[in-house]
């Protein structure tokens, strides 16, 4: 972005004027930005009116006063672009364009005369929603819309009008600072957003609802900003099934990408990645509201057996630890419950002593200094309105809890296991307070988590930044080598393969009793991709005799999956003693992420199981590491049930130089496909290879 268009940003998102160009959508923009609290000057552009919603009208953007700070546009496709001219020969700050009919419907040509136009100006849209400013007050939106602000909150920023509406009417009082929809993204797009956002002292937070992003370098590093200034991000990614994606492409004219490279891309960035919106909204008011925990322990309190059991089980099951009371602290914890209680994590303190304070404060206080916890929560359903007269019980057992939490410094939230069982005032009131107001139980959970990890992530980004992602190479067509060729280089660039030769079929038996019995025995040929499908490969033949037999039935079979995949040359290699585990290993271009590297359970457990990592390039060992060990089959290397270990670090190191040989030879080899990779305890070998060269048609 522009310096020009970054102070023009400024002028559009605290406008001291705003113009509103257009007719019945332009009036409720009018009604929207009085809805806000706007107390600045506003004119309205009409040839037809006289007025709109009490605004005077202008028949001409020529005819206005000065030029505006803000401009909100909603006039037929076909008159956009010269309206847009004109304002920025006038010297206008900013435009939310609500026009559509442009990229969305496949007119890019008329987008890009749209962008011209705009010259230095901030543009949002077109084919958008608009721009809400909860901090100063203003608005520049094209529907109903509720949302508050303590002064602070979350930036918001959606490729969806209604999705972004919706969140402003959502009943879970989350703090808000701004929101945008971003629509088309002609001239601002989602990453100068966040990296805009990432410097508003009002921003805690900022959500990101992603159909598709245009510039993933960029996104990168505004990404790692957010993550330097401490400013935790939330994605939303929306568009991974099929129809998804095709409903996102007539949607924005947006492109959803690999569901599995946004989320290595999220993982390199420390952006935290939810699947939902309800879980997008409640991690957003978390980090809002409170500090990340520092790591995954929590002091879990309900006045009920079941809510305690519901806590613990779902806490469990995603990683989240209970630690246990100190033994030595415990007698005194005993000793201010009732009989009836029994002392653990989480603890139920039961209704004896419930909205006593007296009795409860010293047992929150007792228990929270008695175990070792980064994060506290408290259960409590509110009554419903009419059905309160016990409310106040509820609100002396917050109190008495928000106290012995904050003498403890630590972060705290107060969950209601229905999202509905805490009203709008007690939501409010906790904020205040500086307590997190979550509703539902896995959603508090999954927040405490990902607020945690973020945490560890943002630690471990700020002592190894990510190198930036490299550019994106245009390779065009490929074509296939064959096995023994890609081994070929493989052991070329110093990677481990089995021993073996590559002969015509009447020095095969010769070649296996050189190479030394058990053999391997395969078919080569580029139309033979998927050789054991084909009955190309035979395994463990212990004598010449066994290897004669595969030879002819290796041959009938091939002929009869495909005759033109016949040929006289063979790859015969010493048999691969049994591995502690079989991976696949993926290296490969796409053209919007660029090179990544994916690691999974190999063998035939590929499409079986769906066990998979993925990274973006440049990575380094230890981003290896932990990609196997995020692994299902991680336990295979960690010696499974009294098998040897692997050294995970120096096959890391290896797979990190099959990866710098990959990128430096990227335009000659495309896609390198290892399946299976047998790991033993020292090493790796490539029992299995499939590689693609750029540039044959």
């Amino acid at each position: 972005m522009t310096p020009n268009r970054r102070a023009n940003f400024q002028r559009l998102l605290k406008p001291r004027h705003i113009a509103f160009i257009g007719g019945r959508d332009a009036l409720i923009a009018i009604n929207e930005a009085r809805r806000r609290g706007f107390k600045g000057q506003m004119w309205a552009v009409n040839p037809k009116r006289s007025e709109l919603a009490g605004v005077p009208c202008v028949p001409s953007i020529a005819d206005l006063p000065e030029a505006p700070d803000a401009v909100y546009l909603a006039i037929p496709a076909d008159g956009v672009v010269a309206a847009l001219r004109n304002l920025a020969e006038m010297g206008v700050g900013g435009v939310v364009c609500f026009s559509a009919g442009f990229k969305e419907t496949g007119d890019i040509q008329g987008e890009q005369a749209l962008i011209e136009a705009t010259g230095d100006m901030a543009l949002i849209g077109p084919n958008c929603y608009g721009l809400i400013n909860y901090i100063d007050n203003s608005a520049l939106w094209s529907f109903e819309h509720g949302g508050w602000s303590p002064g602070y909150g979350a930036a918001i920023i959606t490729q969806s009008g209604m999705f972004s509406s919706d969140i402003t009417m959502s009943q879970r009082s989350l703090p808000l600072s701004y929101m945008v929809s971003a629509g088309n993204q002609a001239v601002l797009a989602l990453e100068d957003f966040l990296d805009i956002f990432a410097d508003d002292s009002a921003v805690r937070a900022i959500g990101l609802h992603i159909e598709g992003l245009q510039d993933i370098p960029r996104f990168e590093r505004a990404a790692l900003k957010a993550l330097s200034k401490g400013i935790p991000v939330v994605a939303l990614k929306t568009g991974s099934s099929v129809v998804g994606a095709e409903l996102t492409v007539s949607h924005t004219g947006s492109l959803s990408g690999s569901a599995e490279l946004y989320e290595a891309l999220f993982a390199r960035t420390g952006v935290i990645s939810v699947t939902n919106p309800s879980q997008f909204l409640e991690t957003l008011k978390f980090l809002c509201v409170v500090d990340a925990p520092k790591g995954r322990r929590l002091a879990g309190f309900t006045c009920s057996g079941g809510g305690a059991t519901m806590l613990a089980d779902y806490g469990e099951k995603i990683g989240l630890a209970f630690p246990p009371v100190d033994p030595v602290q415990q007698p005194k914890l005993t000793a201010l419950l009732p009989d009836i209680a029994t002392v653990s994590n989480p603890l139920d303190y039961t209704t004896p002593i419930w909205g006593r304070p007296d009795l409860t404060y010293p047992v929150f206080a007792k228990a929270i200094s008695a175990i070792s916890a980064d994060v506290a929560v408290l259960i409590q359903d509110y009554p419903s309105a009419g059905l309160d007269a016990s409310k106040s019980f509820y609100q002396q057992d917050a109190a008495s809890f928000i106290k012995a939490a904050k003498e403890q410094g630590l972060p705290a939230a107060i969950c209601a296991t229905f999202p509905e069982n805490m009203d709008a005032e007690t939501r409010q009131t906790l904020i205040a307070e500086g307590v997190a107001p979550m509703q539902g139980i896995h959603e508090t959970l999954n927040a405490i988590q990902d607020a945690a990890d973020w945490w560890q992530a943002r630690e471990r980004i700020a002592l190894a930044e990510p190198a930036p992602l490299l550019p994106i190479l245009q390779t065009g067509e490929s074509a296939m080598l064959t096995e023994d060729e890609g081994k070929r280089w493989l052991a070329d660039n110093g990677f481990a393969v089995p021993v073996g030769q590559t002969v015509s079929l009447q020095q095969v038996g010769r070649t296996a009793t050189e190479v030394g019995y058990p053999v391997v025995l395969k078919m080569m040929s580029p139309l033979l991709a998927h050789k054991t499908e084909a009955g190309a490969v035979a395994l463990n033949l212990t004598d010449a005799d066994a290897v004669a037999s595969a030879l002819i039935q290796m041959t009938a079979d091939v002929t009869a999956h495909n005759p033109k995949a016949v040929t006289d040359k063979f790859l015969v290699e010493a048999m691969s003693p049994a591995p502690l585990a079989e991976l696949i290993v993926t290296l490969r271009s796409d053209p919007q992420f660029g090179a990544a590297l994916v690691l999974g359970s190999g063998g035939i457990l590929v499409e079986l199981v769906g066990d998979a990592v993925t990274l973006l390039l440049p990575a380094t060992p230890d981003d290896i590491v932990r990609a196997l060990n995020q692994l299902r089959a991680a336990p295979l290397l960690e010696g499974f049930r009294g098998r040897s270990k692997a050294n995970t670090q120096k096959i890391a190191t290896q797979l990190y130089q099959l990866c710098t040989a990959y990128l430096k030879d990227q335009t000659a080899i495309v896609e390198i496909e290892i399946n299976p990779l047998f790991v033993y305890p020292d090493q790796i070998c490539a029992v299995d290879a499939l590689l693609h060269r750029a540039g044959d048609k």
